[in-house]
């Protein structure tokens, strides 16, 4: 009885097995967690990376963050963004191809204030920085291809609305988003 449920046994496991093989050998692009970093960032001083999730084959969840480590060299007032987001894919590859993203931002930047004390004959500059946090909610599209080896490469560009702490003149009331990322997908 013993032999008979070990072959019993071991049958159905070497049968799973075939199946499960033979699925990821169909279709290697099923996989869905992706980690990912924006190359272009990574030249101009900011640090960039993003966790992608694939909930079906055309719709995707992620978050990114960017973090500035050369203020100088990056060109902005910019020190960092949590961006969670959503993607719609329209390609015939899994979670590949064109989308479109709808994002939410929480953006901290600089915001320096330039103006003159003093007399007429005496003036001096004086300037102020504050930090400000803010949140923003955009849109974007972009492209993204996959390699059979479970390669990402992701072209996308973003445009979002700071909803608080803006004012009339207030230059930070647009954010954008903009990336060449390469990753993996597992």
């Amino acid at each position: 009885m013993k032999k008979i449920c070990l072959s019993v046994m071991l049958s159905l496991a070497l049968v799973t097995l075939a199946f499960a093989q033979n699925d990821s050998l169909q279709d290697p692009y099923k996989k869905d967690n992706e980690i990912k970093i924006n190359a272009l960032f990574l030249l101009l001083g900011a640090i960039e990376p993003s966790y992608e999730r694939n909930l079906s084959e055309s719709s995707s969840v992620g978050i990114s963050m960017l973090i500035t480590y050369d203020q100088e060299n990056f060109d902005s007032d910019l020190n960092y963004y949590l961006s969670p987001y959503y993607r719609m894919f329209f390609g015939k590859k899994h979670a590949a191809g064109f989308f479109l993203e709808g994002f939410g931002m929480v953006i901290s930047y600089d915001e320096r204030q330039r103006y003159f004390t003093g007399s007429e004959f005496d003036p001096r500059l004086v300037i102020e920085e504050k930090n400000i946090t803010n949140v923003a909610l955009g849109f974007g599209l972009g492209g993204k291809w996959v390699t059979k080896d479970g390669f990402v490469f992701e072209l996308n560009a973003g445009l979002g609305r700071n909803l608080i702490n803006n004012s009339d003149s207030d230059v930070n009331q647009l954010v954008g988003k903009l990336g060449f990322n390469c990753g993996y997908r597992f």
